[in-house]
């Protein structure tokens, strides 16, 4: 098992993220921060979280190859073109993308048909990305408008204001993010059965399986299970 740091786990998160990824009063944390800090405490190692700074989430990748951490997790979609640059943990949640509207604007929307016509709002890199481009050849809406990452609130005053018709997220995330927000809901899922995982340097399998391990045994605890309840609900 190895690490940048002796005795540390370094990794890389990108916010905001909830309930993943969550930044607080100066800390930071949420279910993955606390998924690995909980496996860290079976390994032996402190953890060391680093925030994400980049415009596009696939980004966030090239901090394993240079260096810049252990491992990125931050409600990571295993996708076939993000397998080809890092090694995967083995899938530990899986969801589909939500589809948040305006219901003051759009109060009728329930399915993909009641789209047109609409733009969706996308965070450059995300997986959500793909449903948008895949509704954009069929029609089912008008036109896609990409945010920087650290834009999502942007994207969501949008919304608000009538200048995008949707946003795309993570169903979870879409949902905490717009729980706040009286005029947004999540209109409906896609079903894309997105599995989440975390990511590694290809040649760090060690510390990949050491990982592995320590989920699958917070898991036969029940403390996994702790932590899906308190922050996913």
């Amino acid at each position: 098992m190895k690490t940048l740091r002796p005795g540390a786990l370094t990794i890389m998160t990108a916010y905001p993220d909830p309930p993943f990824d969550v930044a607080a009063d100066g800390e930071l944390t949420g279910f993955d921060i606390q998924l690995m800090r909980a496996a860290c405490g079976r390994l032996g190692l402190e953890l060391n979280p680093l925030s994400f700074e980049g415009e596009n989430f696939n980004d966030i990748f090239d901090s394993l190859a240079d260096g810049r951490c252990d491992a990125v997790i931050s409600g990571t979609t295993i996708t076939p073109e993000r397998a080809a640059r890092v090694r995967f943990s083995r899938p530990y949640l899986k969801f589909n993308q939500g589809v948040a509207i305006n219901r003051r604007l759009t109060p009728n929307v329930s399915s993909t048909k009641d789209l047109r016509g609409l733009t969706a709002g996308i965070q450059k890199g995300n997986t959500s990305d793909l449903v948008a481009r895949k509704l954009l050849e069929s029609g089912d809406i008008a036109a896609i408008e990409y945010y920087p990452y650290r834009g999502i609130e942007t994207a969501l005053d949008d919304l608000e204001a009538g200048a995008i018709g949707l946003v795309i997220k993570l169903h979870p995330v879409i949902s905490a993010l717009t729980a706040k927000r009286p005029d947004l809901s999540v209109a409906f899922e896609v079903p894309t059965g997105e599995e989440l995982g975390i990511a590694y340097a290809p040649e760090n399998s060690g510390l990949c399986d050491a990982v592995d391990q320590a989920i699958e045994s917070l898991k036969a605890s029940g403390e996994f299970a702790e932590l899906k309840s308190k922050w996913l609900g």
